[in-house]
């Protein structure tokens, strides 16, 4: 599927909410880039936002905001930037634009790679650990210090991952446990300066990237929610959306899941159910 036919699929989906929703908003998405970020950034931009698009692949950046500018009344532009780097994430606040003027930030940004953890090596786990927790720190730090010295109010909404039965990723899980620890101790400190803070923890959501992991094991997905079926990035897209709206203003502190309720069913596993699991599963088939 090519970027251009991925968003106009986005900008076909029906949305709950009217179109001037965000005008005159200041939104920075970043991870632009990737399924859900793409999501958000098109959604944000049928509804009226004024959008700073981050991420590390500039060439796709330039190309979603050449697609995303003709649509929608807001501005739109981007910025290349690593989060783990916190000198460019400072740049991105204090050179590109005036940061006062963000409304919301909106933390898509991270990765990881499926592998039994008793398998990981350091580099790979401080890859994701670096990326996913201290890039986290890096922008909500950075964004809250300058809401605090203009004398703003703000919104941060961190995607991070459901923690029931996510196996195979077990280094994301951590980083992401992180982040929502940090988040919910950081809306209790910054609520006195007008600085919200949540997170949105997505489970099985059919992204572009679905296909990375085996044929198998992503057939499995669909049978991980008592819906039986993938969650959309739209759908994430809306509950972001939720979040950094007026409906949204005395939620604080909190972690939304979307998973189709399946952190009380089922059970994830990204590299495939090993066959002691899979045997221990079949006993049910016997009652």
């Amino acid at each position: 599927m090519n970027l251009s036919t991925e968003i106009n699929e986005h900008f076909q989906e029906k949305t709950v909410f009217r179109e001037s929703l965000f005008e005159g908003k200041q939104i920075l998405v970043v991870g632009a880039t990737g399924g859900i970020g793409l999501a958000v950034s098109s959604l944000f931009k049928r509804l009226g936002a004024n959008l700073m698009l981050a991420a590390r692949k500039e060439d796709r950046l330039s190309k979603i905001v050449k697609y995303l500018e003709a649509v929608g009344e807001g501005e739109i532009s981007f910025c290349k930037v690593d989060i783990r780097e916190l000198e460019q994430v400072e740049a991105l606040f204090m050179d590109r634009i005036d940061s006062e003027f963000f409304d919301c930030v909106v933390n898509c940004a991270g990765g990881q790679f499926p592998q039994p953890s008793i398998n990981f090596d350091k580099k790979g786990w401080e890859a994701v650990i670096d990326t996913n927790l201290n890039g986290s720190w890096n922008l909500m730090g950075t964004a809250a210090r300058n809401w605090k010295e203009n004398n703003k109010s703000g919104n941060i909404i961190n995607v991070v991952v459901v923690n029931q039965g996510l196996f195979g990723v077990a280094h994301t899980s951590a980083a992401r446990a992180g982040i929502i620890a940090f988040s919910e101790k950081a809306a209790v400190e910054w609520a006195s300066l007008g600085i919200r803070v949540n997170c949105i923890a997505p489970g099985a959501i059919k992204t572009k990237g679905w296909k990375v992991y085996s044929e198998k094991v992503s057939n499995c997905y669909s049978k991980t929610n008592p819906l039986m079926r993938p969650g959309t990035p739209h759908e994430v897209a809306e509950a972001i959306a939720f979040l950094s709206s007026p409906a949204g203003a005395f939620i604080n502190g909190e972690t939304l899941v979307v998973d189709g309720g399946g952190r009380h069913w089922g059970e994830i596993w990204t590299t495939g159910k090993p066959d002691y699991y899979l045997e221990a599963s079949k006993i049910w088939e016997d009652l």
